[in-house]
């Protein structure tokens, strides 16, 4: 029996390696579809401690490993899942937002978390004139419940303007800040 040699094991492990890497089929989801990932606070930081006075609010944005491979030309690629927890501010007693020695907001109680995922196929049940290319939404109470109340056209209507931006919100500011920490 002849051995195989060295070139032809690695091919082997080439071949098998590539096959395994064959895509998946995926769910096909819908708003209100989305689980939320137990680990989304050790993901990425697409933006923190974003400041909605006018909300009462600050917002922390997590991204998927996904999420992170975009690029301001093309936008986020398939599997992109995005988390923003809501946080309730401190209010003085006239019901005025508090602020910390830095000028910033101070947060308060996680009032919601929005879960915001993309891939081919998503939202197919949302007419088209309301769709947001593949991205779907999810709401979730503070203390991690599903919100059963929560409006997706609501989210689809205030993202639609993005389109040029994939539909998400602090794009630019985002890709900003990746150019300037050099990765």
């Amino acid at each position: 029996m002849k051995t195989p040699t060295l070139t032809a094991l690695a091919l082997g492990l080439l071949i098998a390696g590539c096959s395994q890497m064959e895509s998946k089929p995926v769910a096909q989801l819908n708003d209100g579809q989305l689980s939320l990932p137990g680990d989304y606070r050790s993901w990425p930081k697409f933006l923190t401690a974003v400041q909605r006075e006018d909300a009462k609010q600050v917002r922390d944005i997590y991204m998927n490993a996904d999420a992170k491979k975009g690029s301001a030309d093309k936008g986020f690629p398939n599997g992109s899942v995005f988390v923003m927890e809501n946080w309730a501010v401190k209010l003085d007693a006239d019901g005025k937002p508090v602020k910390g020695a830095d000028g910033k907001l101070v947060k308060d109680k996680l009032a919601a978390v929005f879960v915001m995922g993309k891939n081919s196929g998503w939202g197919g049940n949302v007419p088209e004139a309301q769709r947001n290319g593949n991205w779907i939404y999810t709401a979730f109470k503070g203390n991690g419940e599903l919100n059963g109340e929560a409006k997706y056209e609501t989210c689809r209507g205030c993202h639609a303007p993005l389109k040029d931006k994939d539909f998400v919100f602090r794009y630019d500011e985002h890709f900003a800040a990746v150019k300037t920490a050099g990765y």
